[in-house]
């Protein structure tokens, strides 16, 4: 028999609306038309300046034949520009690719051959590696130079940032997306396979971890946030959907630099602020700091390898208050959350930071989160000692990979996604990382992977074997360690093949650490890289004595 509640009761333009974080701009720009909305040095936006300057974007892309399921590719640091793509290239129908400014020509070249990107917004600091990428292809996007009056470089495209908005329309209504179900973005991440993969995100999505952050971070109306994170990590882990709902201030930061920090702080009153560990470093170990005490507290999340312990402390000593967030690319960034507990404040400093250095539980808006056997799917006990993957799923999970249905089907296999990060769930439920199933090397909030590495290191001529694990770095988190084996009769050392590796690959993939000898194997010839890791912890960095075969 029919339910009541199923007759009658439809969807309709009253009652149902496609979720869409579009709409956080809107918003801001009608309740809140005349408070700042950007700051960029001398440049100043308020919130009705911004949704212009949206929408013209929207309404270039639109009149340069752009629409629904088009991609364009943004080439940028954290300027105004590469913020504003994040809201004109939805609103024009297209789907955005923030491309990470640290790749080489040869990847770059590849994900907008991949991504068939239509339109290229790229900053003139980047332009010898755009250069070499657009060579490559053989249908190349429109191009459109972002002239930064803060930075530096040449013109590529046919026009300007500035004059391909002045030639849009600054009352353009828009493209709303049909389903929530919409791409809105297109993120590559490393894999451990040469080539990156391409997460694609959906307006659904967005908006709810864009609230999500609002929630586990328990933020206020118009937070004053600094940009320390790259725009192009799982587009910046939706703040720039988060904090325009909330109205605030977004800081652009065009370099991430302790100076430029504290003076933003001071200056501009910056109430948060994300980044990696390798940010954290960064301002503890800034001399012209020390002994400098914040004029308020300022919150500021962090995600990557679990930050020390002495780092969570030290940052709280600052003035800083530490939020640890776990999550892929996959999942639009952060997706799960060390949530706090009140009754750890009275713990001692030590016990804090090592409480807060695990991953957490899940978002709200995360449906499940589950560390679990990797073949059978059923759950480890919460005993905080057994070993399984860390599994998740719900609304912010991506739609898949952008034209790879195996990877795709592999990475949905069961109903759940597989993180390929190995953890133990402690009795309270939070989760804690062990190891990585997967050799991801994550380096100052990089992924680089361990196949890739090895990859170039095979073609160097002397190189006749190699592996690559993971080494701790005080201040990267992690760097990659390489274990290399001579042709017998040949000779180089640790600079030659860290060179080698620089000239073939972006540069923060490059090993930072070479040491010589036969690789440990077992009785089929696999190499043991779990006594490699144990190697690397040793291992002098950086090696810089001569090899030759044999030695």
């Amino acid at each position: 028999m029919a339910s009541p509640y199923d007759s009658g009761l439809d969807q309709n333009e009253a009652n149902f609306v496609v979720l869409t974080p579009i709409g956080f701009l809107r918003r801001s720009a009608e309740v809140y038309p005349q408070r700042r909305s950007v700051i960029h040095g001398e440049t100043r936006y308020t919130w009705r300046q911004t949704y212009e300057r949206c929408r013209r974007l929207a309404s270039a892309l639109a009149k340069h034949g752009v629409g629904r399921g088009d991609t364009v590719a943004v080439m940028a640091p954290n300027v105004p520009a590469a913020f504003e793509a994040t809201f004109g290239v939805p609103m024009a129908g297209a789907v955005l690719n923030a491309l990470n400014i640290r790749l080489d020509s040869d990847t770059i070249a590849f994900i907008l051959k991949h991504g068939e990107a239509k339109v290229l917004l790229t900053d003139g600091e980047f332009a010898p590696v755009v250069k070499a990428a657009l060579a490559q292809l053989d249908n190349k996007p429109l191009v459109i130079d972002i002239a930064d009056p803060l930075g530096p470089g040449e013109r590529l495209g046919e026009t300007d940032y500035e004059a391909f908005l002045a030639g849009g329309d600054p009352h353009f209504a828009g493209l709303t997306p049909r389903d929530e179900w919409d791409a809105i973005a297109l993120n590559y991440t490393s894999g451990t396979t040469g080539n990156p993969k391409g997460v694609v995100y959906h307006h659904r999505g967005a908006f709810l971890n864009a609230l999500g952050n609002i929630l586990v971070w328990g933020m206020p109306q118009h937070p004053v946030y600094l940009w320390t994170l790259p725009m192009f990590h799982c587009n910046g882990w939706c703040f720039p959907w988060t904090v325009t709902a909330l109205a605030g201030t977004h800081i652009c930061l065009r370099r991430v630099e302790a100076s430029a920090i504290y003076e933003a702080i001071e200056q501009d009153g910056v109430t948060h602020l994300c980044g990696a560990p390798v940010v954290m470093n960064l301002l503890l170990n800034d001399r012209a700091a020390d002994g400098r005490t914040l004029p308020r507290r300022v919150e500021m999340m962090t995600a990557g390898a679990a930050p020390p312990a002495a780092v969570i402390e030290g940052m709280e000593g600052r003035g800083f208050k530490i939020t640890h967030v776990y999550g892929l690319t996959e999942v639009y960034g952060p997706a799960v959350v060390c949530a706090w507990h009140d009754e750890w404040d009275a713990l001692s400093a030590d016990e804090r930071a090592r409480l807060k250095a695990r991953q957490g539980i899940n978002y709200p808006v995360l449906d499940g989160l589950m560390v679990g056997d990797p073949e059978t799917l059923r759950p480890v006990p919460w005993d905080g000692a057994t070993m399984g993957e860390i599994f998740m799923r719900g609304n912010i999970v991506m739609k898949g990979y952008l034209k790879n249905p195996r990877a795709t089907e592999e990475a949905f296999a069961g109903g759940w996604f597989h993180s390929g990060d190995l953890a133990v769930q402690h009795p309270d439920g939070y989760v804690e990382i062990k190891d990585r199933s997967k050799d991801i090397i994550i380096s100052g909030g990089e992924n680089i992977s361990t196949i890739e590495v090895e990859d170039v290191l095979y073609r160097h001529p002397a190189v006749l074997e190699a592996a690559v694990v993971a080494k701790a770095d005080e201040r990267w988190g992690e760097t990659p360690c390489a274990f290399v084996t001579l042709r017998e009769g040949a000779a180089a050392d640790a600079a030659d093949i860290i060179a080698f590796c620089r000239q073939h690959m972006a540069h923060y993939k490059a090993p930072r650490t070479v040491v010589f000898g036969p690789l440990p194997k077992t009785s089929t010839g696999k190499i043991q890289k779990f006594v490699l890791r144990e190697r690397a912890k040793d291992a002098a960095n950086p090696t810089s004595s001569r090899a030759r075969s044999g030695d």
